[in-house]
């Protein structure tokens, strides 16, 4: 946290008091209907995130010539991956 900062004055806006304060009951449960294997079967599972690679990089310190570097930098925004198709060629 920033000592030179507030802290923030958001609030949930929320009883929490009577919310930690609620024990659930059986028949609060009573309306619900049960899971049968034909509704599990039926579900789909949705992963959240980015895909998953089929190439995975892998971070790695390099030392390069300032020169090198400002020339890359240079090229605009994606030198990076620029950079690393081209080593990508160069080993095929």
């Amino acid at each position: 946290m920033n000592v030179n900062k507030p802290a923030s004055a958001h609030t949930l806006k929320s009883d929490l008091n009577r919310v930690d304060a609620h024990r659930p009951k059986a028949d609060d449960y009573a309306e619900l209907p049960e899971l049968t294997d034909d509704m599990l079967a039926s579900g789909i599972v949705k992963r959240g995130g980015r895909p998953i690679a089929t190439n995975p990089r892998r971070q790695v310190t390099i030392r390069l010539p300032e020169t090198v570097l400002a020339a890359w930098k240079a090229t605009g925004p994606g030198w990076q991956t620029r950079m690393a198709e081209l080593l990508s060629k160069r080993v095929a």
